[in-house]
């Protein structure tokens, strides 16, 4: 019998070390797909800006990829995943065991960092590739007039402190506003929202960022007139917008389903493809609303206005593509089309230039879709993303308001409010000090003349 059990031991641990090596490179591939949207940042923002701002904007791009990476590993990981301090009551920030504070391992203290374990090293991976995603949605609010200097600023700062405390209070165990990881609801607000793949954690506080720099930095030379009306100032290549906008669309397939973070748990499979068809519906009719809804004013089919209509129908889905039918997917992408719109007609009115509309896609539908979690969760997926005490699935309260829920939609109302708040005080703070000491804008001659020629050593065109 000895023999049996111990031949049982070995055969357990052996699976053990298949699903972990399985689910590091299911980590991995959908890691891949959401670092490549970084291209498709990159291509959108280039053909949205001028032609002598090419090479600017395209190296900001480049440097979101960098610093994120040095940021994730020196400090952030720790900041985002290291221990609550359960015992002295800190659920602010990630710190390491014994007040080591929230640097280099310190991230690993929850996860168990082992270096033979490719999960734990593939989850980093995961987890950084996020980071950049939230960092680089600042840099097209602020295009065309904000210095590199600003730019490794907001970016160390968003990276390093912004973005990480948001993490650790959604997607941390014992995190104030996490329903899906603190296990004791004690803890929580509400019982904590759910935000499966980030439209708040990633996509408001990057939409927050963005608002905050573009109100600080102030409008582009000449976009709006002496009335006040905007002025067009179209963007130079609208093929770049448009395989830009593919580009992510295509990332986000791992933005959605990979947030399953692993793939042999069972029940795992269906889980994935749920994400991915109502991340598919939401984005295809965010889109064509946006399109046909612009056409009745505007009288013409605006491409630039369909391509961020389908990133506003991936947003707002981002929270509650586990969690929903395709029906409810297919109403989300719908409202956020008009969410998106209106947000996008508000910042004109109020004379805030943001070339990117990075506010009304990533910020107004981050709110929402986390928001329409609280409205269409349905009460057979939400228990997946719900750690209820002594793992008990969410009960009857914690479901959509459609589905007779009472608790959840307020919860997710809270948990926003938190978060903006946060977002928009730290980000204020930052980009008003780096005004005040003249290091947030170029001056108006290199502005008039462009990056290109005044910083980056002629046209990215010969």
């Amino acid at each position: 019998m000895g023999d049996i059990g111990a031949e049982f031991a070995a055969f357990k641990s052996d699976m053990q070390k298949k699903d972990q090596a399985l689910d590091a490179f299911y980590l991995l591939v959908c890691g891949t797909f959401v670092f490549f949207m970084q291209c498709g940042f990159a291509l959108l923002e280039a053909g949205t800006v001028r032609s002598k701002n090419t090479k600017n904007i395209l190296l900001k791009n480049l440097l979101d990829a960098c610093l994120g990476a040095i940021i994730w590993w020196a400090w952030g990981m720790g900041a985002a995943y290291g221990e609550s301090g359960e015992s002295d009551g800190n659920v602010f920030i990630g710190t390491a065991p014994d007040g080591g504070g929230p640097f280099l391992a310190a991230g690993w203290a929850e996860v168990g960092f082992d270096p033979a374990n490719g999960k734990v090293l593939a989850l980093w991976f995961f987890q950084y590739v996020f980071a950049a995603t939230a960092a680089t949605i600042v840099s097209g609010a602020v295009c065309e007039r904000a210095t590199i200097g600003a730019y490794i600023a907001y970016t160390c700062f968003i990276t390093g402190l912004i973005y990480p405390v948001v993490v650790h209070w959604v997607w941390c165990d014992n995190g104030f506003l996490s329903g899906a990881f603190t296990q004791d609801k004690d803890k929580t607000v509400l019982g904590g929202c759910l935000d499966f793949a980030g439209s708040g954690v990633v996509h408001l506080t990057g939409g927050v960022a963005a608002l905050c720099g573009a109100i600080f930095i102030g409008p582009r030379i000449g976009r709006f007139d002496d009335a006040g009306q905007p002025v067009p100032m179209p963007g130079q290549s609208t093929p770049f917008q448009v395989l830009g906008t593919f580009i992510l669309w295509m990332g986000w397939y791992g933005f959605n389903p990979g947030s399953t973070l692993g793939i042999t748990p069972a029940g795992y499979g269906t889980i994935m493809a749920r994400a991915a068809m109502c991340t598919t519906l939401s984005a295809a009719v965010g889109g064509i609303t946006v399109v046909g809804f612009g056409r009745i004013f505007s009288k013409t089919y605006d491409v630039g206005m369909m391509c961020n209509g389908i990133l506003a129908g991936l947003v707002s889905i981002t929270a509650g593509c586990a969690c929903m039918l395709p029906w409810a997917a297919f109403l989300t992408g719908f409202i956020g089309a008009f969410v998106y719109y209106g947000a996008s007609k508000l910042m004109l009115k109020l004379q805030i230039d943001d070339p990117l509309d990075a506010f009304a896609v990533h910020g107004a539908c981050g709110f929402w879709g986390v928001l329409a979690v609280g409205v269409f969760g349905h009460p057979d997926y939400v228990s997946f993303g719900w750690n209820g005490e002594n793992g008990d699935v969410a009960g009857e309260a914690h479901t959509g308001f459609l589905y007779g829920g009472s608790t959840l939609f307020a919860a997710q109302l809270v948990a926003l409010i938190i978060e903006f708040a946060w977002v928009g005080c730290t980000s204020s703070i930052l980009f008003f000090t780096l005004k005040m000491t003249g290091v947030l804008r170029v001056s108006e001659q290199t502005e008039r003349n462009g990056m290109d020629p005044s910083k980056h050593g002629g046209s990215a065109y010969n």
